[in-house]
Protein backbone atom coordinates (compact mmCIF):
# COMPACT_ATOMS: atom_id res chain seq x y z
CA UNK A 1 0.00 0.00 0.00
CA UNK A 2 1.80 3.12 -1.32
CA UNK A 3 -0.41 5.60 1.27
CA UNK A 4 -2.80 4.70 3.83
CA UNK A 5 -6.64 4.37 3.33
CA UNK A 6 -8.34 8.11 4.28
CA UNK A 7 -10.87 5.44 5.75
CA UNK A 8 -10.90 1.76 7.13
CA UNK A 9 -14.47 0.53 8.17
CA UNK A 10 -14.72 -3.13 9.91
CA UNK A 11 -18.26 -4.64 10.17
CA UNK A 12 -21.48 -5.94 8.79
CA UNK A 13 -20.73 -6.41 5.43
CA UNK A 14 -24.34 -8.50 2.92
CA UNK A 15 -26.67 -8.38 0.72
CA UNK A 16 -29.80 -5.95 1.16
CA UNK A 17 -32.73 -7.20 -0.87
CA UNK A 18 -35.08 -4.45 -0.97
CA UNK A 19 -38.67 -4.96 -2.69
CA UNK A 20 -39.53 -2.48 -5.76
CA UNK A 21 -43.00 -2.12 -4.09
CA UNK A 22 -43.58 0.76 -1.40
CA UNK A 23 -46.19 0.17 1.11
CA UNK A 24 -46.79 -3.82 0.62
CA UNK A 25 -46.07 -6.36 2.83
CA UNK A 26 -43.16 -8.89 2.29
CA UNK A 27 -46.01 -11.85 2.11
CA UNK A 28 -47.44 -9.16 -1.21
CA UNK A 29 -44.30 -7.81 -2.78
CA UNK A 30 -43.19 -9.91 -5.86
CA UNK A 31 -40.20 -7.99 -7.33
CA UNK A 32 -36.90 -7.02 -5.49
CA UNK A 33 -33.50 -5.09 -5.99
CA UNK A 34 -30.57 -6.55 -4.58
CA UNK A 35 -27.70 -4.33 -3.23
CA UNK A 36 -24.32 -4.48 -1.62
CA UNK A 37 -25.31 -3.29 2.25
CA UNK A 38 -24.14 -3.31 6.20
CA UNK A 39 -23.52 -0.54 7.91
CA UNK A 40 -19.76 -0.51 7.82
CA UNK A 41 -19.55 -0.92 4.30
CA UNK A 42 -22.14 1.57 3.35
CA UNK A 43 -20.15 4.23 5.33
CA UNK A 44 -17.05 3.63 3.07
CA UNK A 45 -19.53 3.32 -0.22
CA UNK A 46 -20.09 6.71 0.56
CA UNK A 47 -17.19 7.63 1.69
CA UNK A 48 -15.63 6.53 -1.75
CA UNK A 49 -18.57 8.59 -3.94
CA UNK A 50 -16.90 11.58 -2.09
CA UNK A 51 -13.88 11.07 -3.43
CA UNK A 52 -11.77 9.27 -0.21
CA UNK A 53 -9.75 6.21 -0.16
CA UNK A 54 -12.02 3.41 1.21
CA UNK A 55 -11.59 0.01 2.39
CA UNK A 56 -13.31 -2.39 4.26
CA UNK A 57 -12.33 -5.26 6.79
CA UNK A 58 -15.48 -7.87 6.96
CA UNK A 59 -15.84 -11.77 5.73
CA UNK A 60 -19.03 -13.26 3.53
CA UNK A 61 -19.63 -16.28 2.69
CA UNK A 62 -18.19 -18.81 -0.01
CA UNK A 63 -20.63 -18.35 -2.21
CA UNK A 64 -22.41 -16.43 -5.30
CA UNK A 65 -23.62 -13.64 -2.52
CA UNK A 66 -20.31 -13.25 -1.57
CA UNK A 67 -18.87 -13.00 -5.23
CA UNK A 68 -21.32 -10.15 -6.04
CA UNK A 69 -20.12 -7.96 -2.74
CA UNK A 70 -16.57 -8.42 -3.90
CA UNK A 71 -17.58 -7.52 -7.69
CA UNK A 72 -19.84 -4.43 -6.31
CA UNK A 73 -17.07 -2.80 -3.56
CA UNK A 74 -14.84 -2.84 -6.83
CA UNK A 75 -17.25 -0.97 -8.55
CA UNK A 76 -17.82 1.50 -5.78
CA UNK A 77 -13.85 1.92 -5.74
CA UNK A 78 -13.93 0.39 -2.40
CA UNK A 79 -10.83 -1.82 -1.74
CA UNK A 80 -11.52 -5.22 -0.69
CA UNK A 81 -8.42 -6.66 0.40
CA UNK A 82 -9.60 -7.77 3.85
CA UNK A 83 -13.20 -8.94 2.74
CA UNK A 84 -12.79 -12.69 3.10
CA UNK A 85 -14.71 -15.93 2.54
CA UNK A 86 -15.94 -18.78 5.69
CA UNK A 87 -16.47 -21.40 4.13
CA UNK A 88 -19.13 -22.75 6.91
CA UNK A 89 -21.28 -19.55 6.93
CA UNK A 90 -23.76 -18.23 3.94
CA UNK A 91 -23.22 -14.48 3.29
CA UNK A 92 -25.89 -12.72 5.13
CA UNK A 93 -28.88 -11.74 3.44
CA UNK A 94 -31.36 -8.24 4.70
CA UNK A 95 -35.15 -7.79 3.64
CA UNK A 96 -37.09 -4.79 4.20
CA UNK A 97 -40.05 -3.15 4.04
CA UNK A 98 -41.24 0.18 2.76
CA UNK A 99 -44.06 2.29 4.57
CA UNK A 100 -42.77 6.21 4.32
CA UNK A 101 -42.21 8.25 5.82
CA UNK A 102 -41.05 6.68 8.98
CA UNK A 103 -41.47 2.60 9.08
CA UNK A 104 -38.94 0.44 7.82
CA UNK A 105 -38.49 -2.77 9.43
CA UNK A 106 -35.61 -5.01 9.16
CA UNK A 107 -35.21 -8.64 8.54
CA UNK A 108 -31.45 -9.57 9.43
CA UNK A 109 -30.94 -13.58 7.65
CA UNK A 110 -27.84 -13.93 9.83
CA UNK A 111 -27.92 -17.99 11.31
CA UNK A 112 -26.25 -19.74 12.05
CA UNK A 113 -23.42 -17.15 12.28
CA UNK A 114 -22.90 -14.23 10.17
CA UNK A 115 -19.52 -14.45 8.87
CA UNK A 116 -18.55 -10.69 9.61
CA UNK A 117 -18.57 -12.22 13.01
CA UNK A 118 -15.94 -14.44 12.53
CA UNK A 119 -13.43 -11.57 11.95
CA UNK A 120 -10.65 -12.87 14.20
CA UNK A 121 -7.61 -10.50 15.41
CA UNK A 122 -4.56 -12.60 13.54
CA UNK A 123 -6.09 -11.79 10.23
CA UNK A 124 -6.17 -8.17 11.07
CA UNK A 125 -3.72 -5.71 9.31
CA UNK A 126 -2.91 -3.73 12.19
CA UNK A 127 -0.32 -1.47 10.31
CA UNK A 128 -3.49 -0.69 8.05
CA UNK A 129 -5.21 0.26 10.73
CA UNK A 130 -3.07 2.46 12.64
CA UNK A 131 -2.15 4.45 9.74
CA UNK A 132 -5.37 5.10 8.14
CA UNK A 133 -6.72 8.43 8.99
CA UNK A 134 -10.35 7.27 10.13
CA UNK A 135 -10.89 4.28 11.61
CA UNK A 136 -14.58 3.30 11.96
CA UNK A 137 -15.86 0.26 14.28
CA UNK A 138 -19.54 -0.13 15.12
CA UNK A 139 -21.34 -2.00 17.88
CA UNK A 140 -22.23 -5.01 16.42
CA UNK A 141 -18.78 -6.16 16.00
CA UNK A 142 -18.89 -6.25 19.35
CA UNK A 143 -21.47 -8.55 20.21
CA UNK A 144 -20.08 -12.22 19.62
CA UNK A 145 -16.84 -14.02 19.04
CA UNK A 146 -14.01 -13.52 17.65
CA UNK A 147 -15.09 -10.22 16.02
CA UNK A 148 -15.30 -8.93 19.87
CA UNK A 149 -11.79 -9.73 20.46
CA UNK A 150 -10.53 -8.39 17.20
CA UNK A 151 -12.67 -5.51 17.73
CA UNK A 152 -11.25 -4.33 20.62
CA UNK A 153 -7.52 -5.39 19.23
CA UNK A 154 -7.75 -3.16 16.27
CA UNK A 155 -8.74 -0.26 18.55
CA UNK A 156 -6.19 -0.99 21.18
CA UNK A 157 -3.63 -0.89 18.47
CA UNK A 158 -4.72 2.08 16.79
CA UNK A 159 -4.25 3.73 20.35
CA UNK A 160 -6.42 6.78 19.18
CA UNK A 161 -4.07 7.88 16.40
CA UNK A 162 -6.19 10.05 13.82
CA UNK A 163 -9.98 9.94 13.94
CA UNK A 164 -11.60 6.95 15.89
CA UNK A 165 -15.10 6.52 15.09
CA UNK A 166 -17.74 4.51 17.33
CA UNK A 167 -20.63 3.90 15.28
CA UNK A 168 -22.85 3.03 18.07
CA UNK A 169 -24.86 0.71 15.96
CA UNK A 170 -27.19 -0.81 18.72
CA UNK A 171 -29.24 -3.98 16.81
CA UNK A 172 -31.24 -5.30 20.11
CA UNK A 173 -31.33 -8.89 17.86
CA UNK A 174 -27.80 -9.46 17.92
CA UNK A 175 -27.48 -9.58 21.68
CA UNK A 176 -29.08 -11.46 23.82
CA UNK A 177 -28.57 -9.07 27.31
CA UNK A 178 -28.04 -5.12 26.51
CA UNK A 179 -25.91 -4.78 30.03
CA UNK A 180 -23.87 -7.12 28.35
CA UNK A 181 -23.51 -4.59 25.54
CA UNK A 182 -22.74 -1.37 27.30
CA UNK A 183 -19.93 -3.79 29.28
CA UNK A 184 -18.11 -3.69 25.86
CA UNK A 185 -19.50 -0.47 24.64
CA UNK A 186 -17.63 1.20 27.71
CA UNK A 187 -14.32 -0.48 26.52
CA UNK A 188 -14.94 0.25 23.38
CA UNK A 189 -15.25 4.08 24.26
CA UNK A 190 -11.62 4.36 26.19
CA UNK A 191 -10.29 4.03 22.61
CA UNK A 192 -12.53 5.87 20.50
CA UNK A 193 -12.32 9.77 19.69
CA UNK A 194 -15.76 9.83 18.01
CA UNK A 195 -19.30 8.63 18.99
CA UNK A 196 -22.17 8.39 16.52
CA UNK A 197 -25.57 7.25 17.65
CA UNK A 198 -29.04 7.52 18.19
CA UNK A 199 -31.27 8.53 21.08
CA UNK A 200 -31.93 4.58 21.79
CA UNK A 201 -27.67 3.67 20.55
CA UNK A 202 -26.26 6.39 23.43
CA UNK A 203 -29.22 5.31 25.89
CA UNK A 204 -27.75 1.25 25.72
CA UNK A 205 -23.88 2.57 25.58
CA UNK A 206 -23.89 5.46 28.19
CA UNK A 207 -27.26 4.80 29.84
CA UNK A 208 -28.64 8.60 29.06
CA UNK A 209 -31.14 9.58 26.72
CA UNK A 210 -31.44 12.98 27.22
CA UNK A 211 -29.21 14.52 24.45
CA UNK A 212 -26.97 16.58 26.19
CA UNK A 213 -26.33 14.79 29.07
CA UNK A 214 -25.82 11.71 27.03
CA UNK A 215 -22.64 13.88 25.03
CA UNK A 216 -21.26 15.24 28.51
CA UNK A 217 -21.22 11.21 29.39
CA UNK A 218 -19.82 10.43 26.01
CA UNK A 219 -17.35 12.53 26.71
CA UNK A 220 -16.83 11.89 30.16
CA UNK A 221 -16.10 8.24 28.31
CA UNK A 222 -13.27 9.24 26.50
CA UNK A 223 -14.56 10.30 23.31
CA UNK A 224 -13.62 14.16 22.09
CA UNK A 225 -16.50 14.26 19.41
CA UNK A 226 -19.51 13.09 20.65
CA UNK A 227 -22.87 13.14 17.20
CA UNK A 228 -26.11 11.95 18.28
CA UNK A 229 -28.74 12.21 15.92
CA UNK A 230 -32.26 13.27 17.42
CA UNK A 231 -34.67 12.42 14.54
CA UNK A 232 -37.29 15.48 14.05
CA UNK A 233 -34.93 17.43 16.26
CA UNK A 234 -31.98 17.30 14.48
CA UNK A 235 -28.75 16.09 15.13
CA UNK A 236 -26.67 17.42 18.34
CA UNK A 237 -22.89 17.22 18.07
CA UNK A 238 -20.56 18.52 21.26
CA UNK A 239 -16.98 18.66 21.87
CA UNK A 240 -15.81 19.70 25.36
CA UNK A 241 -15.67 23.76 23.61
CA UNK A 242 -18.64 23.42 20.85
CA UNK A 243 -22.13 22.74 20.62
CA UNK A 244 -24.05 22.13 17.33
CA UNK A 245 -27.41 21.66 16.08
CA UNK A 246 -27.93 20.94 12.89
CA UNK A 247 -32.03 20.86 12.31
CA UNK A 248 -33.57 18.11 9.95
CA UNK A 249 -33.37 18.33 6.19
CA UNK A 250 -36.50 18.54 4.34
CA UNK A 251 -37.39 15.78 2.16
CA UNK A 252 -40.25 13.29 0.57
CA UNK A 253 -38.65 10.17 2.33
CA UNK A 254 -38.70 7.20 0.22
CA UNK A 255 -36.19 4.44 2.74
CA UNK A 256 -34.79 6.28 5.45
CA UNK A 257 -32.33 2.74 5.72
CA UNK A 258 -29.60 4.19 4.16
CA UNK A 259 -29.63 7.50 5.75
CA UNK A 260 -27.60 6.99 8.42
CA UNK A 261 -24.83 5.49 6.39
CA UNK A 262 -25.07 8.66 4.32
CA UNK A 263 -24.60 10.40 7.17
CA UNK A 264 -21.82 8.61 8.20
CA UNK A 265 -19.69 8.60 5.11
CA UNK A 266 -20.33 12.54 4.49
CA UNK A 267 -18.89 12.96 8.56
CA UNK A 268 -15.96 11.02 7.48
CA UNK A 269 -15.75 13.36 4.52
CA UNK A 270 -16.19 16.79 6.48
CA UNK A 271 -13.58 15.62 9.15
CA UNK A 272 -11.05 14.74 6.67
CA UNK A 273 -11.30 17.66 4.99
CA UNK A 274 -10.92 19.90 8.37
CA UNK A 275 -14.40 22.10 8.02
CA UNK A 276 -15.97 23.82 11.06
CA UNK A 277 -18.22 21.69 13.16
CA UNK A 278 -20.89 23.26 11.65
CA UNK A 279 -20.15 22.63 8.13
CA UNK A 280 -19.36 18.75 9.25
CA UNK A 281 -22.38 17.95 10.71
CA UNK A 282 -24.71 19.81 8.20
CA UNK A 283 -23.33 18.42 5.14
CA UNK A 284 -23.98 15.09 6.83
CA UNK A 285 -27.31 15.90 7.50
CA UNK A 286 -27.57 17.03 3.60
CA UNK A 287 -26.14 13.39 2.86
CA UNK A 288 -28.72 11.42 4.90
CA UNK A 289 -31.21 13.46 3.58
CA UNK A 290 -30.12 12.75 0.07
CA UNK A 291 -30.14 9.11 0.41
CA UNK A 292 -33.36 8.95 2.52
CA UNK A 293 -35.49 9.75 -0.42
CA UNK A 294 -33.90 7.20 -2.44
CA UNK A 295 -34.89 3.43 -2.39
CA UNK A 296 -31.23 1.68 -1.98
CA UNK A 297 -28.22 2.27 0.60
CA UNK A 298 -25.10 1.62 -1.20
CA UNK A 299 -26.18 2.60 -4.58
CA UNK A 300 -27.84 5.75 -3.22
CA UNK A 301 -24.65 7.25 -2.02
CA UNK A 302 -24.58 10.94 -3.15
CA UNK A 303 -22.10 12.44 -4.68
CA UNK A 304 -20.40 15.73 -3.67
CA UNK A 305 -22.14 17.91 -6.62
CA UNK A 306 -25.30 16.68 -5.43
CA UNK A 307 -25.20 17.81 -1.42
CA UNK A 308 -23.62 20.57 -2.63
CA UNK A 309 -26.65 21.55 -5.03
CA UNK A 310 -29.14 20.67 -1.78
CA UNK A 311 -27.06 22.22 0.85
CA UNK A 312 -27.61 25.72 -1.81
CA UNK A 313 -31.11 25.10 -0.85
CA UNK A 314 -30.70 24.52 3.06
CA UNK A 315 -29.41 26.63 6.31
CA UNK A 316 -26.50 24.14 7.30
CA UNK A 317 -25.02 24.33 10.52
CA UNK A 318 -27.14 25.50 13.60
Amino acid sequence: MAEPFELVTMGRIGVDIYPLQSGVSLADVETFGKYLGGSATNVAVAAARLGRSSAVISRTGADPFGAFIHKALREFGVDDRWVTPVAEYPTPVTFCEIFPPDNFPLYFYRQPKAPDLEIATAELDLSAIASARIFWMTGTGLCAEPSRSATIAALAHRAKRGITVFDLDWRPMFWADQRAARTWYTEALRHSTVAVGNLDEVETAIGERDPDRAADALLAAGVELAVIKQGPKGVLARTRDERVVSPPVPVEVVNGLGAGDAFGGALCHGLLAGWPLDRVIGTANVAGALVAGRLACSSAMPYESEIDELARTVELGG
